[in-house]
């Protein structure tokens, strides 16, 4: 196979006219630029350059030669624009991938900063199951993730680059109504005669609420499954039970429910949104880019959530 520097030397000395000023075009030395052309020569197995008293002049090999030469410069120089317009975020596509709750809360404000900053670069995100976004992952057909997880799960994939965004508190919800709101400290033990309404299909916080009541000394009685979070909160306003959600599943909150945090010494698990990528590559300039426009996003939903609590969320404890 022939040597591309070698090509490209012998592109410069067709367009200069001589082997010397190739070498000062390409920062070579002159005797460096005769031995890289007589190397080329043996190479192709012919000559390539007339050696003239003054210059050079081409062989109808070289020129053959120096003709293909100048289309891969072109090409190579086309890389090189595509690759600094990337590391500018000027082009080019940001693959991501998310969940549910997430691609409510954190990621449409993500995506309209981002889009705002980088007006060049467009997004795809994928919304899997968390072991379908690992697969993602690891096949690189996404380049970041959003993933969560609780105490007795952690993400601990050694193939994994994770960081932790923010804490999101599991919360209670309630009927806008309801006589809880009226008590001044409620436990969970205290809630055992109610009945629950709860998300089907072993979802994650079914396990939350389970493992919670439990600890608090009791099995809950369910009442409703639910496929989802509005409609988990529709059957709370309905009267059929009360619920516990992660906080940022709640981001559309109904007029006809309301929200109880639990106090520290309530054992409700909070969960870690946490945005992870592939440890053995390199993030992009645009993964970067979104990585600390995450960051930025996550802090205010954090002290979005801190200012509710401030202003006299009611809570259990």
């Amino acid at each position: 196979m022939l040597d591309v520097r070698r090509v490209l030397l012998l592109v410069e000395a067709a367009e200069l006219g001589s082997l010397t000023a190739a070498a000062d075009a390409l920062a070579i030395t002159p005797s460096a630029a005769s031995q890289q052309m007589s190397r080329l020569e043996a190479e192709v197995g012919q000559p390539l350059l007339h050696r003239l008293p003054r210059g050079v002049r081409l062989t109808d090999a070289g020129a053959a030669l120096a003709e293909r030469g100048r289309a891969i410069r072109r090409e190579l120089r086309g890389a090189q624009a595509d690759l600094e317009s990337l590391a500018q975020l000027d082009r080019g596509t940001l693959r991501l991938g998310s969940f549910p709750t997430a691609s409510a809360s954190l990621l449409p404000l993500a995506l309209t900063r981002f889009s705002r900053k980088h007006p060049g670069l467009r997004t795809s995100v994928r919304s899997a199951l968390f072991d379908d976004l690992l697969d993602l992952l690891d096949t690189g057909e996404i380049e970041l993730a959003l993933l969560w997880d609780y105490e007795w799960n952690r993400t601990d994939e050694q193939s994994l680059q994770v960081e932790h965004l923010l804490d999101d508190p599991t919360v209670l919800v309630v009927p806008a109504n309801s006589e809880l709101l009226e008590e001044p400290r409620i436990s969970l033990a205290d809630l055992a005669g109610q009945e629950w309404i709860i998300r089907a299909d072993n979802h994650p916080v079914a396990e939350v609420l389970r493992r919670s009541c439990r600890l608090a000394g009791f099995e809950p009685r369910i009442s409703y499954e639910s496929h989802d979070y509005q409609e988990a909160q529709a059957m709370v306003a309905a009267g059929l039970g009360i619920a516990i959600a992660p906080r940022l599943a709640l981001t559309n909150r109904r007029h006809d429910v309301r929200l109880v945090h639990f106090a520290d010494d309530v054992p409700a698990p909070t969960r870690r949104i946490l945005l992870a990528r592939t440890a053995n590559r390199p993030p992009t300039p645009a993964a970067s880019a979104m990585t600390e426009i995450m960051r930025a996003v996550a802090q205010r939903f954090t002290d979005s959530n801190l200012h509710r609590t401030q202003l006299g969320t009611v809570r259990t404890g």
